[in-house]
């Protein structure tokens, strides 16, 4: 492996992996895309802000859709960490309702998701379980 390369432009890998928002210096309100203006104010001026690493499962889905490189079913979800809502996978856990639940807490995670032809790896972020599962994964 010659390097690792993050997979969305707002996932920060060193030191420690983190997510990097752009947040409205007007208003608050946090985006992870390009920004001409706050879709809550209609500011024009963005800092970069650090995402919380844990958060609270809000709303998830069961997928059961087959996707190429993605194994199914898996846990589609909507974490709050500290305020700022991202979108995620759930990972480390059964894909079911008896093992995911709202409320739950989740920590980022990253995994590689590829290696290009010279070695790279590309990375993603996810969540996983801040306790560990009964089923050992």
């Amino acid at each position: 492996m010659t390097g690792r390369i993050p997979m969305v432009g707002y996932l920060v890998l060193d030191p420690e992996p983190h997510l990097v928002a752009r947040e409205c210096t007007s208003c608050g309100a946090r985006f992870f895309d390009r920004r001409n203006a706050c879709a809550s104010c209609g500011g024009t001026e963005f800092r970069l802000a650090e995402v919380a690493g844990t958060g609270e499962v809000v709303a998830f889905s069961i997928v059961e859709t087959k996707m190429p490189g993605v194994a199914s079913p898996y846990v589609a979800a909507i974490v709050d960490c500290d305020g700022t809502t991202v979108r995620g996978n759930v990972v480390h856990v059964t894909p079911d309702p008896e093992h995911v639940h709202l409320g739950m807490k989740v920590r980022l995670t990253t995994t590689a998701v590829g290696t290009d032809s010279a070695g790279t790896e590309a990375i993603a972020y996810a969540f996983e379980p801040l306790e560990a599962t009964t089923d050992g994964e």
